[in-house]
């Protein structure tokens, strides 16, 4: 005999699965109307919008001389202890990194040149939803093959634990494949951190602890960085990969404000954080940020993994809400944050979009929630992966955020719109903005504010402030 059960569901646990539902791609009913928008905020006067632009001295390093640079980092490093004709393990990371697969195929000749075996394989934590072939399918998009850097590539999710801190007990782990190498390179950018700060944040040392370290090693990592933060972890255990692996050094880049590439070096292991503690420095110098510290709204075009590890960069939004005993910056200061959109390369991981209070529905439509989620764990942020109410469209989106920064007249708002927290140069940029831009020196006004335009779909009329050229 069969006996079934019926159960009722009151409104919590109605209102439960309509949350499940929605989130899940069960439902639109999470997209709210332009209609909705305009009733609840009432009359509200956009503003005119113009564009600035930021003035930066920058140094790049010629395209034509990336590669050459780059074999000259990888020959620099340190390989006195390892057997002639040996193999050495690569690590390439999951950010969009300049140039990447341009430095990648250099430090794999010049590691070539010094009579060895180099291979390359992924030193992402978790991304790529986890998975080798993910992994290995996201160093391709960020121009990493085997043919563009003319080497095998191993890609696992495999560790090996190759010890634990003395005072806690935290396991350390690394990645099988470059655990059995007899040299380990790390190439990465050396860039302050979105979740932390510290004397080192990313860049080779966090590459060695958490991108080699696979999921497993990212979750241990991001698990005991709650009480013990990263900025205290990632140093001493660091220092012990470096003791018990036989890590020949990295080979550091450094970007300027335009995200091009000023600096390659070769940084031995004998010298990898006190080197790495004065290239942050540098990083924080060229580190791109908004041009204003106050503005009632920001409009960002886009988030990706590709422009930062929280999709867009704390530093540069100054919203660190979702880390736990990690202040925020004390700069800039936004009233409102309205999302548009994910980059192609973040693959759906919307990692970040929890900073802001309005999106797209572009967003919910490619997100991959799996992914984000992946990531959200294993970094201990999962608020940063909460989906901010989603409107219609760019006009929803704009009317939402300025109906709610307080007694300020729509028109009269601190509006600025960017591209991604990467791309920082060229921004449009509200009336009482543009007037302030006026009076520095370090900004100019290539176009006088006007109306803002919509198309038939209520979306913005103008490109992204990148391509935009003030015509």
């Amino acid at each position: 005999m069969t006996y079934s059960r019926q159960y009722k569901t009151g409104p919590a646990i109605r209102g439960f699965l309509f949350h499940v539902g929605a989130t899940f791609g069960m439902t639109d009913s999470l997209v709210v109307p332009e209609d909705t928008i305009r009733t609840t905020v009432g009359d509200v006067a956009l503003p005119r919008m113009g564009i600035v632009e930021q003035v930066w001295e920058t140094d790049p390093i010629p395209a034509e001389e990336i590669e050459s640079r780059a074999v000259t980092a990888a020959e620099s490093l340190d390989f006195s202890g390892i057997p002639d004709g040996g193999e050495i393990a690569i690590g390439a990371g999951s950010r969009g990194i300049a140039n990447l697969g341009t430095i990648v195929r250099g430090v794999v000749a010049g590691v070539r040149e010094q009579g060895y075996q180099p291979f390359v394989f992924p030193a992402m934590g978790s991304h790529g939803g986890a998975t080798a072939e993910g992994q290995r399918e996201k160093l391709n998009t960020l121009g990493v093959s085997e043919e563009t850097v003319g080497c095998e590539i191993r890609a696992t999710m495999e560790v090996e634990t190759v010890g634990e801190t003395p005072e806690r007990g935290v396991p350390v782990y690394a990645d099988a494949n470059a655990v059995a190498a007899d040299g380990i390179v790390m190439v990465n950018r050396i860039k302050p951190h979105t979740d932390f700060g510290g004397e080192v944040e990313s860049g080779l040392s966090k590459m060695l602890v958490i991108g080699m370290g696979k999921q497993r090693g990212a979750k241990m990592a991001h698990d005991w960085a709650v009480d013990w933060s990263l900025r205290n972890m990632l140093p001493e255990i660091a220092e012990q990969l470096l003791e018990t692996l036989p890590v020949a050094g990295g080979v550091a880049v450094v970007e300027d404000e335009h995200d091009d590439t000023t600096l390659i070096e070769g940084v031995p292991a004998s010298g990898f954080l006190k080197r790495e503690r004065e290239l942050l420095e540098t990083a924080y110098e060229r580190m791109p940020t908004l041009p204003f510290d106050e503005m009632d709204v920001l409009v960002v075009d886009r988030i990706g993994k590709d422009v930062s590890g929280q999709g867009m960069d704390t530093n540069v939004t100054g919203r660190r809400h979702f880390t736990i005993n990690e202040p925020e910056p004390e700069s800039p200061d936004v009233k409102r944050i309205y999302l548009r959109g994910l980059t192609a390369k973040t693959k759906g991981n919307a990692m970040g979009m929890g900073q802001a209070d309005f999106a797209h529905r572009d967003v919910k439509a490619g997100l991959d929630w799996s992914k984000a989620l992946i990531n959200a764990i294993t970094a201990s942020t999962v608020r940063g992966v909460r989906l901010p109410p989603v409107v219609e469209n760019d006009r929803a989106g704009l009317l939402g955020a300025l109906g709610t920064i307080g007694p300020v007249a729509g028109d009269e708002a601190r509006v600025l719109r960017v591209t991604d927290t990467m791309r920082l140069e060229r921004c449009y940029a509200s009336e009482p903005l543009v007037e302030t831009a006026r009076e520095r020196s370090d900004l100019r006004v290539i176009a006088e504010p006007e109306a803002v335009e919509f198309d038939d779909a209520g979306n913005f009329a103008a490109p992204s402030p990148h391509g935009a050229n003030g015509d």
